[in-house]
């Protein structure tokens, strides 16, 4: 099938700002904005030092709060690496901070930020959920009887105020009420 040869979008992520805002990220390393609905783009995988070529980026988040401001993972298993790659940017990918601490023990499937507070992240890493009260600067590990798992995927029930958790094989857990959050 030829799709060892990485050539595969693996992620996107329009911003629910501005629909002309559109974030891609490939099973390759590269990341793509255009901010004009598609008709120009600009690379930005040169923008992460840190992070070795050819590395899947495996989720972008454009959130809710700000046009510019965008969280990307990537995820290096693939090829042996199992650091933990998180980056953060608030122009548009002109400048990354890297959003990693000591806390997060390997690598990262995806990132949302709480729809209702920007300083609220939530971090799903193949050993399980991560917390941050304070736009990523401390992380928290989420235990609370929740195994230590691999989190693929994160949705928010907007009316109920609940966050979605899907794992890889062990099932769909629910964070009850976010408020107190």
């Amino acid at each position: 099938s030829t799709a060892e040869n990485h050539c595969t979008i693996f992620t996107i992520s329009e911003s629910p700002l501005d629909e002309n805002i559109i974030w891609v990220g490939t099973d390759d390393g590269n990341v793509q904005l255009t901010k004009d609905g598609g008709l120009t783009w600009d690379t930005l995988v040169a923008t992460f030092e840190d992070v070795p070529a050819n590395t899947w980026v495996s989720y972008i988040e454009a959130p809710n709060s700000h046009k510019g401001t965008a969280y990307i993972t990537f995820d290096g298993h693939r090829l042996g690496d199992r650091n933990a790659y998180l980056y953060k940017t608030t122009d548009f990918g002109s400048t990354w901070e890297n959003l990693i601490t000591d806390d997060i023990d390997s690598h990262c499937h995806i990132i949302k930020e709480d729809l209702k507070n920007p300083d609220l992240l939530f971090l799903g890493t193949e050993f399980g959920l991560f917390i941050s009260l304070n736009r990523g600067k401390n992380w928290v590990h989420f235990t609370n009887e929740f195994p230590k798992v691999s989190v693929r995927d994160l949705v928010f029930e907007k009316h109920e105020n609940d966050l979605v958790i899907g794992t890889h094989g062990r099932g769909v857990y629910i964070l009850d009420d976010l408020t107190p959050l």
